[in-house]
Order: C-alpha cells, then sequence, then structure tokens
C-alpha cells in the first residue's frame, strides 16, 4: 500500500456541484440536486443522442456526460479547464470519481473555450455548452469556435435577460451582479442568441425556457437547440 487514500476515502472530501446517484446506492450532494439535473437532462437530451459522438464543454462533475453515455452516445469527450484546473472553486475529483464509480468510457481533455478548435478536439455530431456562454468574455468568438467542432448539433444553456425587447442584444453584468459572480458577464436575449447562431451558420433553432424557471422581462435562463 502506497498510503494514498482509496476513492471511498476521498470522496468525502469532494465539493460536488452536480449531484450523482450511483449504481451501488451511494450518492453525492452537490449544489446542484439531483432532481433539477434529471429535469434538464430531460431538456437537453429531448433530442435522441443515441449512436452519436457527443462533446460536453465544461463538464465539471460530468452530469451530462454521463448522462449521454447512459443514454447511448457512441463516443463522449468531456472537456473544462476553469473548474478542474483553472481559477473556479471545482476540480476533477468529483468527475473523476463519479467516472471510476460508473465504469465510464467517457474521454477526457482539460482545454480552455478559446482553444477549443478542430485540431485540438475534433469534430462531434452533438456539442454541449452548457451554462458556459455567459462565463466567456467574447461571447461570439467562443462560440465560433464551438461551432467550428460541431457537426450537427448544438445544445446551449444560458442565462437571458430583456427578452422583452425587439431587437438582439445582450446585458453585461459588471462585477459579481449576475448571481453573486464575478465571472458571470453576459446575458443576451432570445434574439441575439438566434442572430448570433445565424452568423456562424445555423439556420433552425429551438429555444425552450428553463424547465424550472419562470421568464421575465429582466432574465431567465433557457436551453436552446440548434442545427445547421
Amino acid at each position: 500500500m502506497d498510503g494514498s487514500p482509496s476513492p471511498a476515502d476521498a470522496a468525502p472530501e469532494i465539493r460536488w456541484f452536480h449531484s450523482h446517484a450511483f449504481p451501488d446506492g451511494e450518492t453525492a450532494q452537490g449544489d446542484k440536486p439531483l432532481d433539477l439535473l434529471r429535469r434538464e437532462a430531460e431538456v437537453v437530451f429531448r433530442h435522441d443522442v443515441a449512436g452519436k459522438s457527443v462533446l460536453d464543454i465544461g463538464a465539471w462533475d460530468g452530469f451530462f456526460s454521463f448522462e449521454a453515455e447512459r443514454r447511448g452516445a457512441a463516443r463522449v469527450l468531456a472537456t473544462d479547464h476553469f473548474c478542474w484546473s483553472g481559477a473556479g472553486w471545482g476540480t476533477k475529483a468529483g468527475f473523476d470519481y463519479a467516472h471510476a464509480k460508473l465504469g465510464s468510457r467517457v474521454e477526457t481533455l482539460d482545454i480552455d473555450v478559446p482553444q477549443i478548435s478542430r485540431e485540438t478536439v475534433g469534430t462531434f455530431d452533438v456539442v454541449l455548452f452548457l451554462g458556459v456562454l455567459y462565463h466567456v468574455k467574447d461571447p461570439l468568438a467562443c462560440l465560433e469556435r464551438v461551432a467550428s467542432v460541431t457537426g450537427e448539433m448544438m445544445v446551449v444553456e444560458t442565462e437571458t435577460a430583456l427578452d422583452i425587447l425587439p431587437w438582439p442584444v445582450m446585458r453585461y453584468y459588471e462585477g459579481a451582479e449576475l448571481n453573486n459572480d464575478a465571472t458571470n458577464f453576459w446575458a443576451p436575449n432570445r434574439r441575439a442568441l438566434e442572430a448570433m447562431f445565424r452568423d456562424i451558420g445555423f439556420r433552425r433553432f429551438e429555444i425552450v425556457t428553463h424547465p424550472l424557471l419562470k421568464p421575465n422581462w429582466k432574465r431567465t435562463r433557457v436551453v436552446m437547440h440548434a442545427w445547421r
């Protein structure tokens, strides 16, 4: 024995963001409850990913990566940087623990969004970009990066603001104004989302309100599916 902690010993030390339920009955309680994650997954995966390749950008503890695998994706690559080795409060420990507990074959790559390209990750049928857009400082440039590796469909979950306005606009949040988090910068309205996606080569869109939120004129959250 080398004296290093076993996964069972290490688990209580993990600060989870995603909650998980493992096959042996063990659960991990994260900041985001399991019931909410499951309801989100029904919206995120409302279009089948079975047999497809899936890229999950900003995977963190991996709930949606493992869910894509569970739903029959042929290949899943989970990527993150900010939460795995960057300035965020998260680590990759939760993902690695869940990966082992699930006997998962999901692949991983520590890479930041601006470095995403065909050369660094390849191309995928489906790309998940969930809870990331409002964190990037240059949202259109990052969407162009993500679009470059998307073969069929991109799924974006994001904060929106000012949906009542008839023009495509984006609100900037100063300091920690949005959710008391200084890494939250932008919230487009739905028209801006569609406009940006048209400019990066997508032609069909489906936007639904987050399953547990009611929209208001100031802000809400949405899940957007976009096809080329």
